[in-house]
């Protein structure tokens, strides 16, 4: 069977386990992105979702012919997939886009790169092929991430009749911060994405910063959010692919809202609830929740929240900072390390201010998606300060589920930053100070004004939600 719609993505909407009987049984993924796009597709009459196997568990899957409708998983040798993965996507490409590198000491592209780039080479080929044989003629096909990069290139050599979007999840690095890279290195990832019909990002902010970076530096267009259809940034032609047209548009996500209050409201998210309340005895609660990921810049809001105790003593047993922070990419050093230093710099704190009856600080290291959830409806302020983001979807997600209404604290990084600019308090990432400032104002905040701003910001959120920012998508190529 040919598809009509095909989505490629590194992680997929289920995963296998294997069970003590030899079994092999599937397990939805969570995310909103992941459960936006399989709304989206199980619409689509013929649609298929690749990805690759990221388990053992899911490679046995694929060896004894086990699937899931509309699923497709990719048994990429481990040694290539943890190469193409670690080594490139997470420690280059990611380092590049979002501006992470301590340069006097990285990155080092010597012969071990070079032969970890072989391997995100193969590992896009694969994905290529597997697309060039599912898809229909005239196909539609999303690629996501930069992960995918190349994709869209040698799609284009293998399929030319495919209508092939690409989109970038991440900030897209600066023209100058681009340049580290090695020029091969460059030119491959211009030559894959400027295979596609269709280049998109969340914010016309890292659009711009795509088209400078490919040296396309011509006036382009307005870029503000445009609805469901995008806002047009520019068209250019890239002489690589002989006076091709790829069109650079603009699709904000935002989130499902019905979904998300429903997913707020599970017993057992208020049964966290309730243990949370009691924790925080009827205290202001300032909530974050990320990744312990080094661009969510964990470490200097907790150092902004430390400077609001000691410059703001009024604050003093009247305020619970619940944080959770997610360990995230634990197979590296450096993310395991930033991991630790989160719980030592939040054990200071309470340290320092703490007492018999008040723990400033309420930090989880544990991926628990129903305390996250119940956090979001007892915030009263929501700190979202990440160094750089594609978007962020928590600065999104906290004010439609917050019951008493958030104040909005938002780093000028965030891709959201965009959208929400207005009806946040916005400030430098990297200034505690200021970033301790706006945590006062936000916790003085009036309930009148507080409520007012909620509402707007979670108009605001909802206005393009996981499905229809794929239709959007999927409508675009229809019309190329």
């Amino acid at each position: 069977m040919a598809f009509s719609v095909l989505v490629a993505a590194n992680r997929g909407p289920l995963s296998y386990a294997l069970d003590a009987d030899g079994s092999l049984s599937a397990r939805r993924g969570g995310g909103g992105l992941v459960s936006g796009l399989a709304t989206a597709l199980a619409r689509q009459p013929d649609a298929l979702w690749i990805c690759a196997a990221l388990s053992e568990a899911d490679r046995e899957a694929v060896r004894r012919g086990v699937a899931e409708p509309g699923v497709r998983m990719l048994d990429i040798d481990p040694e290539v997939y943890d190469d193409a993965y670690n080594a490139i996507a997470n420690s280059v490409l990611w380092f590049t886009h979002h501006h992470l590198y301590d340069v006097p000491r990285e990155p080092v592209f010597d012969a071990a790169f070079h032969r970890a780039w072989e391997s995100y080479v193969a590992y896009n080929r694969a994905f290529a092929e597997a697309l060039a044989e599912e898809a229909e003629r005239g196909a539609r096909v999303l690629v996501q991430d930069y992960h995918l990069a190349l994709v869209p290139g040698m799609l284009r050599v293998l399929r030319p009749d495919l209508l092939i979007a690409h989109f970038t999840h991440t900030p897209w690095a600066s023209y100058d911060y681009l340049r580290i890279l090695p020029s091969y290195v460059r030119e491959e990832l211009a030559w894959g994405m400027l295979g596609a019909d269709l280049v998109g990002f969340h914010t016309g902010a890292w659009a711009r910063a795509f088209l400078d970076a490919m040296d396309l530096d011509d006036a382009y267009g307005t870029a503000s959010p445009g609805g469901p259809q995008g806002t047009e940034i520019a068209h250019r032609r890239y002489t690589v692919w002989s006076g091709r047209t790829t069109s650079v548009r603009v699709f904000p996500l935002g989130v499902d809202g019905d979904e998300l209050r429903a997913l707020a409201h599970r017993p057992e998210v208020n049964d966290k609830l309730a243990a949370l309340r009691t924790e925080v005895a009827g205290r202001k609660a300032i909530v974050r929740v990320d990744r312990t990921e080094l661009s969510k810049n964990i470490l200097r809001g907790l150092l902004a929240y430390r400077e609001l105790l000691v410059t703001r003593p009024e604050w003093h047993g009247r305020v619970v900072h619940l944080a959770s922070a997610y360990p995230s990419r634990q197979d590296l050093a450096v993310y395991r390390a930033y991991t630790e230093s989160v719980r030592e710099l939040a054990a200071e704190i309470n340290a320092e201010f703490g007492t018999s009856d008040w723990q400033p600080v309420l930090v989880s290291v544990e991926d628990d998606f129903a305390r996250s959830l119940a956090a979001y409806r007892l915030a009263d302020v929501a700190l979202v300060n990440p160094v750089r983001d594609g978007m962020n979807l928590v600065a999104k997600e906290i004010p439609v589920v917050s019951e008493a209404g958030c104040a909005l604290v938002l780093s000028t990084g965030a891709g959201a930053y965009e959208e929400l600019r207005e009806d946040a308090l916005t400030v430098n990432p990297y200034d505690v100070t200021e970033t301790a400032l706006a945590l006062h104002a936000a916790l003085s905040m009036p309930e009148a004004e507080r409520a007012e701003r909620t509402k707007r910001l979670s108009a605001t959120a909802t206005a393009l939600p996981p499905a229809a920012w794929l239709e959007a998508q999927l409508s675009f190529l229809a019309d190329e």
